[in-house]
């Protein structure tokens, strides 16, 4: 019969006798509140109804969130893989053990080889099992008697005096007076003499530290044997033949699984064979294949007719639904992690440690782990080296570390049980706000990001800015991309880190030249519920993406983007988006509409927005020259040459540089145009802009080719470096400009021949890319060249 579903919503069935228990908590709740309200309103009046109201409302407060979390019980189960004997010294028998033959068939054959070995693993994971079982099998070869000894009897860790005053209990000898080292190794010493020629086999179990273990070593000779289970500190004890053991493969976890459950489910009707149901391999995967939890699931599953599909939807939910929303109390979550023993034995400190991790996608440095426990980076490192002693972390590059791929899912299930909904959302605002203000300094320091990002901070000469997104660009993308396609908006606690972090990780895609990340993670913030509900989220996406395409070569897909920015943003970020406009209308040739757009950014922008204003007066440059307006072209490319050099600003000052070439060119100013030139080519040097750069080249070598064509070879040199630089990207405009230039050098160095295969190419990129004026040009030197 199907249990009846509980009103938590999984589906999962509850033991009947917690709703009684819950109304008499209320009665017994209500009636204290009412003593202690009429005992405080005799003795102490007013003052002692204050009291009494406090009282209630905190009793009031302690039953509901008893009854948010839901009930804890506890039902016996054969979880235990060890049966300890009625007779304790002696070898125990493991119950409900399945599958790992080859690592039992490993450890039996070590057993015959060395005088002492050890099954050593992260706790939990089945050594003391393993043991056991190779143990068992080994039974003929010591007659003399098998022995065993649990060094964590009753949860306390035995200290080495502990230990071998029972192990000279089990054997008849001297146990040592004190904890003195002299008295160890005499009590040592004599336990060594008793076991030295007889076919012993000691086990020592839940060996958790090598101290326990230590004054035994180097075991007897000769046919003794010494069998040690327990912790990864083993492994380095000299003498001691280790073998790692892991988490069993998914179908011998399967198998427990199965296994488990048929001891719940004897002489009940016949249910599915776990064996065959592939959902299991994916629960017990959500599991972490640990066998103590796995074989109390099993065990429990098979009791109340829990189906494998419901409970596989049920951790995976808890698993996958982002941090900051609710779920319903579960009582298979809660078995799962009240079942870890080996998170259990960690420090308090450490397992907090451990939850708040699964917050992070990816691999976390020392100071992020820090910012996100909201600890000191000493305590943190501590707790850290803890963590990764005990297997629950493991190392990567740049001295960082992240939870195991196999434990990640059950990290998420302990925090989910363990940290508040309120606490869950503070630790993710730390590690955001981390992120973003390490990013932002960053991308401050970066040579001129390309994107509109207005990062601020300072950052030490010592660090390396790119090297530092490389390292760490799968966890900013993580962090950045993690709420997409959530069913609610982010917690406004994260909401503006969140923003933040992906401002300053899009201006390191624009400077490092990734422009398919770069509109990735502005098409993740538009489909996020933020973005539909901040304009300004969703302003910043499609100027972002404005100025992207724009790079592409696409001015009218960047226009259409930069028209929707403008109608979404406001004040300063409005003036950017106009300013990206009029260039992108600038491109498509319409220089009367770029012009106002242009216009009306410079009066949007505040007066102490120095940079803003160079960009205006540059971008204004550009389009009284487009428009044949060289005196006026002249007047803002000087304005903002001039703003620039005084800012520092490299990359904005040759860009102006680059202009005035033209300008000068048209007002006959050849020499002028050709120191500006040498200028502009030199302030490249300094910074990473391959496109301006190769505009520099191209309206250098044109200027030479006007003012001095004795001077062609030079200018083909310019040109040259240009068109390589120009064809590593999609062809555009100044593809074609640069093709027909080179035209020209061609035929003033007398190669007419290359001169019209460049130009006919000239043409063809032109009229590819939409420049009627370029391509005009091209077809008119075509059309008067010779033959």
């Amino acid at each position: 019969m199907t249990p009846p579903r509980d009103p938590g919503g999984d589906g999962l069935g509850r033991e009947p006798l917690w709703p009684i228990l819950f109304g008499i908590g209320s009665i017994v709740s209500g009636v204290a509140s009412n003593m202690l309200s009429n005992l405080a309103g005799e003795v102490a009046g007013w003052p002692g109804y204050a009291v009494a109201a406090a009282l209630a409302i905190a009793g009031i407060v302690f039953e509901v969130r008893r009854r948010r979390r839901g009930p804890r019980y506890r039902v016996p189960e054969p979880t235990d893989t060890v049966s300890p004997s009625a007779d304790a010294p002696t070898l125990p028998y493991t119950a409900g053990f399945t599958g790992r033959a080859d690592q039992v068939a490993a450890i039996r054959d070590a057993i015959k080889r060395e005088h002492a070995v050890a099954v050593v693993g992260r706790r939990a994971v089945g050594a003391s099992s393993c043991a056991v079982q190779a143990a068992n099998l080994c039974r003929d070869d010591f007659p003399d008697g098998q022995f065993y000894l649990d060094l964590r009897a009753g949860n306390r860790r035995h200290r080495p005096r502990e230990v071998l005053t029972a192990l000279a209990r089990i054997l008849g000898t001297t146990p040592p007076a004190s904890s003195r080292q002299a008295d160890l190794a005499a009590a040592a010493d004599a336990i060594r003499g008793q076991l030295d020629g007889r076919e012993i086999l000691l086990l020592l179990d839940n060996v958790d530290d090598p101290a326990q273990v230590r004054p035994l070593l180097p075991p007897a000779a000769r046919t003794c044997r010494l069998l040690l289970a327990g912790a990864p500190g083993l492994a380095g004890l000299e003498g001691v033949a280790a073998s790692w053991l892991d988490e069993p493969d998914t179908d011998d976890a399967v198998r427990l699984f199965a296994v488990a459950g048929e001891a719940a489910a004897a002489g009940r009707s016949r249910r599915p064979d776990p064996r065959t149901d592939p959902v299991v391999r994916r629960i017990v995967e959500l599991c972490g294949r640990q066998p103590r939890t796995i074989g109390a699931l099993g065990y429990r599953a098979a009791r109340h007719g829990w189906r494998s599909s419901d409970l596989y939807q049920i951790l995976r939910r808890a698993v996958e639904t982002p941090p900051h929303q609710r779920l319903p109390y579960s009582p298979a979550v809660s078995l799962l992690t009240d079942r870890d023993t080996a998170y259990a034995a960690l420090s308090p400190g450490a397992k907090r440690v451990y939850r708040l991790m699964s917050l992070g996608p990816a691999a976390l440095d020392r100071p992020a782990i820090a910012a996100l426990a909201n600890r000191g980076l000493t305590r943190v490192s501590a707790l850290v080296d803890e963590l990764a002693t005990a297997a629950f972390l493991i190392g990567a590059p740049g001295d960082r570390y992240e939870i195991r791929p196999l434990l990640a899912p059950y990290a998420r299930l302990h925090l989910r049980d363990a940290e508040s909904n309120w606490r869950r959302v503070a630790a993710q605002a730390r590690l955001v706000r981390h992120l973003a203000r390490r990013a932002e300094r960053h991308a401050a320091s970066l040579p001129a990001a390309v994107s509109s990002a207005e990062p601020d901070g300072l950052l030490s000469l010592s660090e390396d800015p790119a090297g530092w997104f490389e390292l760490h660009q799968e966890l900013l993308r993580g962090v950045v991309s993690g709420p997409a396609g959530a069913a609610e908006a982010l917690p406004r606690r994260v909401r503006r880190w969140w923003f933040r972090l992906a401002v300053a990780l899009c201006g390191w895609y624009a400077h490092d030249g990734r422009l398919d990340e770069w509109a990735e993670i502005c098409r993740t913030v538009l489909a996020t519920p933020t973005a539909g509900d901040r304009p300004r989220i969703a302003g910043w996406a499609h100027n972002e993406l404005g100025v992207l395409r724009r790079r592409q070569g696409d001015p009218y897909g960047a226009a259409e983007a930069l028209n929707s920015a403008v109608a979404e943003r406001r004040h300063r970020g409005g003036a950017q988006s106009r300013y990206n406009l009029g260039l992108a209308l600038l491109d498509q040739g319409l220089v009367d509409e770029a012009i106002e757009h242009l216009e009306v950014s410079r009066r949007h922008r505040s007066r102490s927005d120095r940079t803003g204003h160079a960009l205006t007066d540059l971008g204004l440059g550009a389009a009284h020259l487009a428009r044949d307006e060289p005196a006026a072209a002249h007047h803002h490319l000087v304005r903002a040459a001039n703003a620039f050099r005084d800012l520092g600003d490299a990359r904005g000052y040759a860009a102006a540089l680059t202009n005035l070439i033209l300008v000068h060119n048209r007002l006959g100013e050849h020499l002028d145009a050709a120191q500006a030139g040498r200028a502009a080519l030199r302030e490249y040097d300094t910074v990473t802009d391959l496109p301006a750069r190769a505009a520099a080249l191209l309206n250098a070598g044109a200027s030479l080719l006007a003012s001095t064509p004795s001077r062609a070879e030079l200018a083909q040199d310019l040109l040259a470096e240009s068109r390589r630089l120009r064809e590593r990207w999609r062809p555009t405009a100044g593809l074609g400009r640069t093709l027909l230039y080179l035209g020209d050098a061609a035929r003033e160095l007398g190669r007419a021949d290359d001169a019209r295969l460049l130009w006919a190419d000239a043409a063809g990129v032109c009229e590819a890319v939409g420049d009627r004026a370029g391509s005009a040009a091209a077809d008119d030197r075509l059309g008067s060249a010779p033959g």
